[in-house]
């Protein structure tokens, strides 16, 4: 029998100019929305700058690029490996319905907010703010799936941008649904709570479709181990515990939408939730709270958060330690300060 390949690598796309058929755009000035200080600000790790000006990721279970050119965000879908056309081809373009991806991308951006008027409210209220905003212009909070969210800010502890971009593309890419390989780069889907909570399902990975005859197999020499312990093995050290046990909190709890329905209830009650589950302090919490669960007002404190409230601001907030109520003063301090969207200010 002759072995199986996978499917052919798609082609990145860098720009709309190439192919104008495959890109769609949205309105969206700078003043809006800056693709380079948004995406590579830790708020999400799941995006690269592939080109200059262009970004690829995984957003919503599909690969996108996006790019901005002067008031217009472009953007482009690409097919999953499963979408082949007759000649069995990869498919170039997915076609998956505009008006859809319109709507998912004005979402994950929260472009109904219009951010000139709140820089403008924040700036009257603290001069500070307006010393820096002009250099750091269209900073807005994404609004994330909540799970993703959850299990990536949980990876964060003692950690920095660069290293926890690469665990969570460990993580996606041992336990997550392969969904296209760009220039022979492969792009995974977030993993599933079930995939995460428990051992791995023997065949996670999609595998290249073979005649009936030949069956391949997983030869990961991890397959057979739980989750933590292959979280571990993939350089998780304590946190792998959190993950894995958070995850399985969640899938045997509240479940995915459990999570998600808590945008509908008070800050404090979320923030509350979130706190039970292993690995989640206030940082946490709040990171969550702000970024996947609609709480505007959340502000997430770490020690940078707080010398910059003692330094800057002259508060004497929190004593001598950052405890769970020098958190809730400093938050508090804030909101005081820039009003319901605090947390959207403090990400500026």
């Amino acid at each position: 029998t002759t072995a199986c390949t996978p499917p052919p690598a798609m082609k990145l796309r860098d720009a709309p100019s190439a192919c104008p058929s495959l890109w769609r755009c949205l309105p969206c000035p700078p003043a809006e929305l800056r693709l380079d200080l948004v995406l590579s600000s830790g708020q999400t790790f799941r995006w690269w700058e592939s080109s200059p000006g262009a970004w690829t990721g995984v957003l919503g279970g599909r690969v996108w690029t996006l790019r901005q050119e002067r008031d217009r965000l472009w953007y482009t879908v690409y097919g999953d490996e499963d979408d082949d056309d007759h000649d069995g081809r990869p498919a170039e373009a997915a076609k998956p319905d505009g008006a859809e991806t319109d709507r998912v991308l004005r979402d994950y951006f929260q472009l109904d907010v219009g951010l000139p008027a709140l820089y403008r409210a924040w700036g009257a209220a603290d001069p500070l703010f307006r010393k820096v905003a002009d250099d750091f212009p269209g900073v807005r909070v994404l609004r994330q799936d909540p799970v993703e969210c959850l299990l990536s800010f949980i990876c964060t502890s003692n950690n920095h941008i660069s290293r926890i971009t690469a665990m969570i593309e460990r993580l996606c890419q041992a336990f997550g649904r392969r969904l296209c390989r760009l220039d022979a780069r492969p792009f995974h889907a977030f993993p599933s709570l079930s995939a995460l909570a428990g051992p791995p399902p023997p065949h996670h990975r999609r595998l290249p479709r073979c005649p009936p005859t030949h069956v391949p197999t997983m030869s990961s020499p991890s397959a057979g181990a739980d989750a933590e312990a292959q979280l571990r093995a993939l350089g998780f050290g304590y946190r792998a515990k959190f993950v894995s046990g958070s995850a399985r909190a969640i899938a045997e709890g509240l479940g995915a939408e459990g999570l998600r329905q808590l945008r509908t209830v008070p800050y404090a009650e979320a923030r509350r939730v979130l706190c039970t589950l292993p690995g989640v302090g206030a940082k946490v919490a709040d990171c969550v709270c702000l970024m996947a669960l609609d709480k505007a007002e959340a502000v997430p404190v770490d020690t940078h958060v707080w010398r910059i409230a003692r330094q800057r601001y002259g508060t004497a907030l929190g004593g001598r330690s950052l405890t769970t109520r020098a958190h809730q003063e400093i938050g508090d301090f804030f909101r005081g300060l820039w009003g319901p969207r605090a947390g959207w200010a403090q990400a500026v």
